[in-house]
């Protein structure tokens, strides 16, 4: 194996795409706890841009220069001398440590507490769309009470429905017996529709804008990924002890959140943020490989063109998990 890789990385915070460097670095050594990956395939997410842009500063990134990214599919080639559950050959996905990242690279390191492996039946490509859209969503659904024992029957609501979390949402939603509204753009309602969704709203349309569901429901709990919702707008329609989960953390959302929680409403308005576990990444991989979950791939960047991959992730108006690195031939 060669002594260095090809990488993708940027050195300070802002500059967007433009920022990005293309570099050949050391390959990494895994310490005892953890393993070398081959990367397969990996994708961009919203939040590696705002790590970039600084949203997050000084917390992350750890260091620069920053090897941006957190989802892989791959294979390993190495483990430390304490990893007891994979070996090398092993094919996984796997999450990486926001504050380290390093998808955006020939090879990366991974921890076992959040990799798993992946099903001969699911694809690299499949399997790293799956960790932060897959997560966020499954998360988002099982906190506001979903279940998938056939339990659950309220009324959720997804918005931006055509992103990577919704994208996922819908169709865990549906998996989890729940009665599905979802917005989107109208070039986008086929789709969604071919996801499960009962019920869809374009956002441009007066309905739309004020979240109306065409049956009249109420919402049980809503996963707000769409930045141009508000509580405000949501909270018309919501149930008397409807949850909503947003996606979008930041000041003004953070002090809503805060003030919802002072008044003692029965109605809960809370930021959502991912909390990796692989037993989950094993629940959506399963689900992938029986053909209850599907990956919208709008389209696939191989590493020189990183810069087009963050561009269209940055825009926001992609299909699901349309800004896949993919490094297979």
């Amino acid at each position: 194996m060669a002594e260095t890789m090809q990488a993708v990385q940027y050195t300070s915070y802002g500059g967007g795409p433009s920022a990005l460097q293309h570099k050949e670095i050391p390959i990494p050594v895994p310490d005892a706890k953890k393993m070398l990956v081959k990367v397969e395939a990996a994708s961009v997410n919203p939040v590696d841009y705002k790590v970039q842009a600084g949203m997050i500063r000084p917390m992350l990134p750890a260091k620069f220069p920053h090897t941006p990214g957190t989802d892989i599919a791959g294979e390993v080639v190495k483990v430390g001398s304490e990893v007891k559950d994979f070996a090398p050959g092993d094919k996984i996905i796997a999450w990486l440590d926001l504050k380290y990242g390093g998808s955006l690279a020939e090879y990366a390191v991974a921890s076992p507490k959040y990799s798993v492996l992946r099903p001969s039946e699911v694809s690299a490509v499949e399997g790293a769309c799956l960790p932060v859209a897959g997560l966020t969503a499954l998360q988002g659904l099982t906190n506001g009470g979903m279940n998938f024992d056939g339990s659950f029957s309220g009324n959720v609501l997804i918005t931006g429905a055509s992103g990577g979390v919704g994208t996922y949402a819908v169709q865990i939603a549906k998996l989890g017996g729940a009665h599905v509204t979802a917005t989107c753009g109208e070039r986008n309602i086929d789709l969604i529709k071919s996801l499960g969704a009962d019920e869809i709203l374009d956002y441009k349309t007066p309905e739309g804008k004020k979240l109306i569901s065409p049956s009249g429901k109420k919402y049980d709990l809503v996963l707000n990924t769409a930045s141009a919702v508000s509580f405000a707008d949501i909270q018309p329609q919501l149930a008397p002890k409807g949850i909503v989960f947003e996606l979008n953390p930041g000041p003004k959302t953070m002090l809503v959140a805060a003030v919802k929680k002072l008044t003692l409403s029965k109605q809960k308005y809370n930021i959502l943020m991912l909390s990796a576990e692989a037993r989950n990444l094993e629940l959506l991989a399963n689900w992938v490989k029986e053909g209850k979950l599907r990956a919208i791939v709008d389209s696939k960047f191989p590493l020189a063109k990183a810069e087009d991959a963050w561009k269209k992730s940055k825009e926001g108006h992609a299909l699901g998990a349309s800004t896949l690195i993919h490094f297979e031939s």
